[in-house]
């Protein structure tokens, strides 16, 4: 039996917020900045991070926490600024999160596998001053910062490389033992803390603004929904400038637990993280995760550690939830989410009279998209905005609003506009809803395929396809077509020596689907194209 150590005043306090800032009856008024200041008072001597060789307290991060942010004051930023980072997952990345906050700083999370080109609008967009940089990346710096006008100046992690610049550069290491006077900034909850570019896949970047009480908001609904508590060891596996992950730095820190960082994604690697290092919860791109429940060394690992898994980011096949269930034997949880909602919005966690239903019915509720988040209301709703009738068929688009829900789109007064209704943020996803309050979701609503007029989603093929054993990935999409509009297209990759044909894939579709669902145009490739995050790239494929 898993022992689980909690520090009750701090649930307990957590809980409390949640429910009263929920019920409207009293505003959450904390800052990432007291979240911080809360665990390095309370949890001091705990370890905080485990990076590779590095293992700290939390006193010992918050010792360099504070030297990065009296630097950053040093170098005059100052509230409202902005700080870009570009590393890969690491105990710099964490700190930098902290630090940026408690200057008043807007912190700008970069995806390190955009190009120097997409790296260089979003920079020049948020107006970054400081781009704080792993070194690994010197050559994509060298030739952004001949472009770009607004950085000042960059903090190197790592040995500072040789390039030309007339901007100042600095050691980070040094940075976070500087010793410049106390900070005393004053940050209010309603301030600007963070911008996440969306991935562009419909057009170019949009900045998604999140404030304080975005994220201390989620991180509070997140500690009550997933009862996290100091005894926790997080794997910071899926990337740390996506909030698929990195809503945990706050959530976990707020509850004194400890945070084990994995650079870069690789299926062997995590498996192996998740014995050695005791993990007991994570949140994985379903990418990620069919590709851990599907490698050949699976089986030779343990997992006992493990209390939960959660998936989020993308839709994932149902079959992928059996083959996480069976192999992993822990809880399973699955997530909905968008940046803008800071991320979760559904959780597919059991209302306790489910929990005596039969495991076959149990995994129907957790195969699903999940009831509402906490911190958030949402609804289904048609093109009127009416709500769907919650029969688990009928499809509609889910809006939410909520302390949670991002105040807009950096610079965007129009596209803000046009995402919210009412003060109702409209997803652009759609699903259905069952009589529980339990949402599915179907398809993007950009994604639907109409074929001779019958609206075809997504998913429900990939999920087929996702049944066949000799399938590793999938994706489909809708193809042009003279005659019906749309066809169903599908891209996929077969398991290593695996050797199926298009008629045999598509003769199986056929036994699970209706015709005009069945794809009429499969593609085998080595590799599907996916986002920095890991998500399919469904663009790339149409293009």
């Amino acid at each position: 039996m898993k022992t689980f150590v909690t520090d009750n005043l701090t649930i307990t306090l957590v809980r409390s917020i949640v429910i009263r800032a929920s019920s409207k009856k009293k505003e959450n008024n904390l800052t990432i900045k007291d979240i911080f200041s809360h665990a390095i008072k309370c949890f001091q001597e705990r370890t905080s991070v485990v990076c590779g060789e590095h293992c700290m307290s939390y006193e010992e991060t918050g010792r360099r926490v504070h030297g990065l942010s009296k630097f950053l004051a040093h170098l005059q930023i100052s509230s409202g600024d902005r700080v870009s980072i570009l590393d890969f997952n690491s105990m710099e990345y964490l700190e930098t999160y902290f630090a940026a906050s408690v200057v008043g700083a807007v912190l700008n999370p970069l995806n390190y596998r955009l190009s120097v080109e997409e790296l260089c609008y979003i920079i020049s967009d948020a107006g970054s001053r400081v781009l704080i940089v792993n070194s690994h990346f010197n050559e994509n710096v060298n030739q952004l910062l001949k472009k770009v006008n607004s950085i000042e100046r960059v903090i190197w992690i790592g040995e500072e490389p040789e390039i030309e610049t007339s901007v100042d550069c600095y050691s980070y290491d040094d940075a976070v033992k500087f010793s410049g006077s106390e900070i005393n900034v004053d940050v209010k909850p309603e301030d600007y803390v963070h911008l996440y570019y969306t991935s562009g896949t419909t057009g170019k970047p949009k900045g998604v603004i999140l404030t304080h009480r975005n994220v201390c908001q989620h991180a509070l609904g997140a500690i009550t929904e997933l009862k996290l508590t100091n005894a926790d060891r997080w794997g910071h596996i899926a990337p740390m400038f996506h909030l698929a992950d990195a809503w945990a730095v706050f959530a976990i820190t707020q509850v004194g637990g400890q945070h084990v960082i994995q650079p870069q994604f690789d299926a062997e690697a995590t498996l192996n993280l998740i014995e050695t290092s005791d993990i007991t919860i994570s949140n994985l791109i379903p990418t990620m995760l069919n590709l851990m429940v599907k490698h050949p060394e699976v089986t030779k690992h343990d997992y006992s550690s493990l209390r939960v898994i959660l998936s989020g980011g993308a839709p994932i096949a149902p079959a992928v939830v059996r083959s996480i269930m069976e192999i992993f034997k822990c809880d399973y949880i699955q997530t909905y989410g968008m940046t803008e909602t800071s991320p979760y919005l559904t959780f597919s966690i059991l209302k306790d009279h489910l929990k005596n239903l039969s495991p076959e019915k149990q995994f129907h509720y957790k195969a699903k998209t999940g009831k509402p988040f906490i911190t958030v209301e949402l609804q289904v709703v048609r093109v009127d905005g009416s709500h769907i009738e919650t029969d688990d068929k009928e499809v509609g688009e889910i809006i939410v609003k909520g302390e949670t829900v991002t105040p807009g789109y950096w610079n965007l007064p129009n596209e803000t506009d046009e995402a919210f209704q009412n003060g109702w943020l409209k997803t652009g996803d759609l699903a259905t809803m069952d009589s529980e309050g339990y949402v599915n979701i179907v398809d993007r609503l950009k994604d639907m395929i109409i074929c001779g007029g019958e609206n075809i989603y997504c998913v429900e093929v990939e999920n087929v396809l996702y049944q066949h054993p000799d399938v590793l990935e999938a994706a489909v999409f809708g193809k042009p077509d003279e005659l019906w509009g749309e066809i169903v297209a599908a891209a996929v990759v077969l398991k290593p020596g695996s050797e199926i044909c298009r008629c045999e894939l598509v003769g199986f579709c056929r036994e699970h689907l209706t015709g005009f669902k069945t794809p009429r145009a499969i593609t085998f490739l080595d590799e599907l194209p996916k986002t920095g995050s890991g998500k399919i790239y469904k663009k790339g494929l149409k293009s």
